[in-house]
């Protein structure tokens, strides 16, 4: 007998590679299935749909998605460039989260789970505005968006340039250097 573990593991794997490059809506179960060396019934009997073994994907890239790289809001810049690090590392999550938000979730939080997965790291900004590192006249909410949204400006998200993990250390570091420069004038107290 096979081991289910090990096909559910494989499907997961292959639906992670078939939706970060063609979406919910461009995915074929026959490619993932075929890839996972499984069957569509298989697929089905493991998650019900298609949209099911979205849901799965998605959920098994949570955490990496949501906590990509610790907050320390003393060092904004620097979770910036924790963050940028991670995209470069994990392009398929970026892309995983950027089809959830053009498919299922234009507008609101990207899990429609009814949790703000947001507030934890919120907390930690209004802490470093109380604490004098960040620039308290600036809502907490949107400097966490700033921050991630600056971040993801070379993530394959990027409207005019996506990093590759290919390209030489001297073009990441320039990168991270300007990053963090940016994060530090446009949110920090330089306290």
């Amino acid at each position: 007998m096979r081991d289910a573990g090990a096909t559910r593991r494989r499907l997961l794997e292959a639906a992670t590679a078939e939706f970060a490059a063609h979406g919910i809506a461009g995915a074929r179960v026959d490619r993932i299935a075929a890839a996972a060396r499984s069957n569509k019934a298989q697929m089905y009997g493991f998650f019900g749909s298609k949209d099911g073994l979205f849901d799965a994907v998605l959920a098994e890239h949570f955490e990496l998605i949501v906590d990509a790289a610790p907050l320390d809001g003393a060092d904004l810049p620097g979770y910036a460039v924790a963050l940028y690090d991670a995209y470069l590392a994990h392009p398929e999550v970026v892309r995983l989260a950027t089809w959830s938000r053009l498919e299922r979730h234009p507008v609101g939080d990207l899990f429609a789970d009814g949790v703000d997965h947001g507030a934890p790291k919120v907390a930690v900004v209004a802490a470093a505005q109380r604490d004098g590192h960040v620039d308290p006249a600036l809502d907490p909410g949107d400097v966490l968006s700033l921050v991630v949204g600056m971040a993801t400006t070379w993530s394959p998200a990027s409207i005019l340039l996506a990093a590759g993990p290919d390209e030489a250390a001297a073009v990441h570091d320039r990168r991270r250097e300007a990053l963090a420069a940016a994060v530090r004038r446009a949110v920090t107290t330089g306290s």
